[in-house]
C-alpha cells in the first residue's frame, strides 16, 4: 500500500555565503547539494534504489525544464504541493556517482523570506524528498522503497534524515563560524514574527 514517504538530508549556510551567492547571482539567493542518496540506508531506516531514483529523477527533470520543480518550507502531510508555503524552486539536477545533486533558488515568496531569513541566523536546516510508494522489509530496522515510487518534490525541513544532505550557497568561498544550537532555538520565532509582520 503507498504510503507518504518522506526523507531529510542536512544542509547549513552561513550569512557571508548567503551575502556572496547574493551577489553573485543577481540578487538571488542560490544553493547547491546533495537533495537525495541511493543505495544507501538513511537515518529513517529507508533505502531507495538507485534505479528507482533514476527514473523519478528523469521524470523530475521535466518539471525543472518548465520551472515548476517547486517545494515547501517544512513537509505538509499531503502528496499535494500547497502554493501559498513554496519556498524554492529546483533549477538544476544531477548524479554525482550514488548523489542526487541539485541546484536549488529560494524564492521571494512569504515562505521564501523565511528561509533566507532562517539561513541568514544562522539556522542549520535540511532538503528533504516527499514522495509517494509502498517499503519493503529489509530486517534490522530497514526497509527498501519499491517500484511503484512517485516523487513528489523537495522540500527545506528542520530535522534532516539523509547524511550530507546540507545545502551550501553558490559560489561559496568562505566557511565561518557555526551558530550555537541555544541561539538557534531562541531567535528562530524572532525571526519568523520579523518577517510575517512586514506582509
Amino acid at each position: 500500500m503507498k504510503q507518504l514517504l518522506v526523507d531529510y538530508l542536512p544542509f547549513q549556510i552561513t550569512p557571508q555565503q548567503i551575502n556572496e551567492s547574493l551577489s553573485q547571482n543577481g540578487g538571488r539567493l542560490v544553493v547547491k547539494g546533495v537533495l537525495q542518496r541511493a543505495d544507501a540506508k538513511n537515518q529513517n531506516g529507508r533505502r531507495y534504489p538507485k534505479h528507482i531514483l533514476t527514473r523519478e529523477a528523469q521524470k523530475y527533470n521535466e518539471l525543472i525544464k518548465q520551472r515548476r520543480a517547486l517545494g515547501e518550507l517544512d513537509h505538509p502531510d499531503s502528496g499535494v504541493i500547497n502554493l501559498n508555503n513554496v519556498s524554492h524552486n529546483i533549477t538544476d539536477m544531477h548524479w554525482d556517482d550514488n548523489d542526487l545533486v541539485g541546484t536549488v533558488e529560494i524564492l521571494t515568496t512569504p515562505a521564501g523570506n523565511i528561509l533566507r531569513e532562517l539561513f541568514k541566523a544562522g539556522i542549520t536546516l535540511g532538503i528533504s524528498s516527499r514522495g509517494m510508494g509502498s517499503v519493503r522489509e529489509l530486517g534490522e530496522g530497514a526497509v527498501e522503497v519499491q517500484e511503484d515510487f512517485d516523487l513528489i518534490c523537495f522540500d527545506f525541513v528542520s530535522n534532516p534524515s539523509t547524511q550530507g544532505a546540507f545545502l551550501r550557497p553558490v559560489n561559496e568561498s568562505v566557511n565561518s563560524g557555526l551558530v550555537t544550537k541555544a541561539s538557534k532555538y531562541t531567535n528562530i520565532n524572532k525571526i519568523i514574527t520579523n518577517i510575517i509582520s512586514e506582509f
